[in-house]
């Protein structure tokens, strides 16, 4: 899940309807919406190299992590 926002009804929603449809794979890591990773595509760099202590960049590093074990379970 991505631009994922807890303080609205609407990504709750969403969440909730996407992992019901989908199950297990769906990951359960979520991508915050953040100005960082919008701005990070402006700057030609991934979010890593903009600002690697943002909140966006720890979710990717999660949602990384949580892909290997899937990949080593497989």
């Amino acid at each position: 899940m991505t631009m994922y926002d807890s303080r609205t009804k609407l990504s709750q929603q969403v969440v909730s309807e996407v992992r019901e449809h989908f199950g297990e794979r769906v990951f359960e890591t979520m991508i915050p919406r953040s100005t960082r990773l919008a701005e990070a595509p402006s700057f030609g760099k991934p979010i890593i190299h903009y600002d690697k202590y943002s909140a966006g960049a720890a979710a990717y590093e999660l949602l990384a992590q949580e892909l290997l074990v899937r990949l080593d379970k497989g």
